[in-house]
């Protein structure tokens, strides 16, 4: 008898507890979404007066920032926040995947841990640490090619180096979740390691390294301070990669403090653009997978 009763107390239990969860999901998933329509509306609002003065237009080539002139030109910045990026990515891509394919199958067991240990620690790096070392690591090293070494080329590798930990960790998430039945089956054919890697891992494991690759890029293009210390902030299109420039996100730290009137509007704006490309990037990702699942 008593055993029946603790069974009835501990479903009931179970019914609650499952209960709890669900509606606790249910409003952690409406509170993400009110927040990101929130932010959307605030920002809209906030930008309105220069959509009305015509920022679609800024976004123009040959358009010039000058506020002071009501000179509105963010061409150069939306550039240099996505040559920036891209670069960034396409430098820390490659090293992601091969520290993914190091601590999985090549470093010895002793070593696969603490090497994982290692990339979690580089993504708790504050920004401006990251920061700190470009301005007295790679901007002294790239001026001594072409002065004065805050460039477009030393954001890239700055920003490669922080969105560098999600690419690995992301990507290595990815290739574990790989059947092992694939693996051994290339093994059994006679296939070396790497070319087993390339040729079957890697494609299997597509879907969650594309997404990895595109939740990096969003990270590098809403990055500021790092940034901000390293590219020049001079706001220009960019001829050579050693060309000092300026990031949207940068450009509203640097004058968000004193603008007003249509000049603070466009500084919204520019947060608008960053927030645009982030969702772009979102929904690239969903596609993706939604055509992977199908195929």
């Amino acid at each position: 008898m008593q055993w029946m009763i603790s069974l009835k107390r501990t479903s009931l239990f179970r019914r609650h507890a499952d209960r709890i969860l669900r509606w606790s999901s249910v409003g952690a998933a409406l509170i993400a979404a009110a927040m990101l329509v929130l932010i959307t509306i605030f920002l809209t609002v906030e930008a309105w007066p220069a959509l009305r003065h015509g920022a679609l237009a800024a976004l123009l080539p040959g358009e010039r920032w000058h506020p002071a002139r009501e000179a509105f030109g963010l061409f150069p910045m939306l550039l240099a926040t996505l040559l920036v990026s891209g670069l960034a990515l396409a430098l820390a891509a490659p090293l992601g995947l091969a520290a993914a394919f190091f601590q999985l199958h090549y470093a010895p067991r002793w070593l696969s841990l603490p090497f994982r240990r290692l990339v979690e620690l580089l993504a708790g790096i504050p920004s401006v640490v990251f920061g700190l070392w470009g301005l007295t690591r790679i901007v002294p090293l790239l001026a001594t090619m072409k002065p004065p070494g805050v460039s477009l080329l030393a954001a890239s590798i700055v920003l490669a180096a922080m969105i560098l930990p999600t690419v690995a960790l992301l990507t290595t998430a990815s290739i574990a979740a790989v059947p092992a039945e694939l693996w051994r089956a290339g093994r059994a054919l006679g296939l070396a390691r790497f070319r087993l890697l390339a040729t079957v891992i890697v494609p299997a494991a597509r879907k969650g390294i594309v997404a990895a690759l595109f939740l990096a890029l969003a990270r590098a293009l809403g990055e500021t301070m790092a940034v901000m210390m390293v590219a020049g902030n001079v706001v220009q299109t960019p001829a050579h990669l050693l060309d000092p420039v300026r990031t949207l996100t940068a450009n509203i730290a640097l004058e968000m403090a004193y603008a007003t009137g249509l000049h603070r509007s466009y500084l919204f704006f520019s947060g608008f653009l960053v927030l645009a490309l982030t969702l772009v990037l979102v929904l690239m990702t969903e596609r993706f997978q939604l055509r992977r699942s199908h195929s």
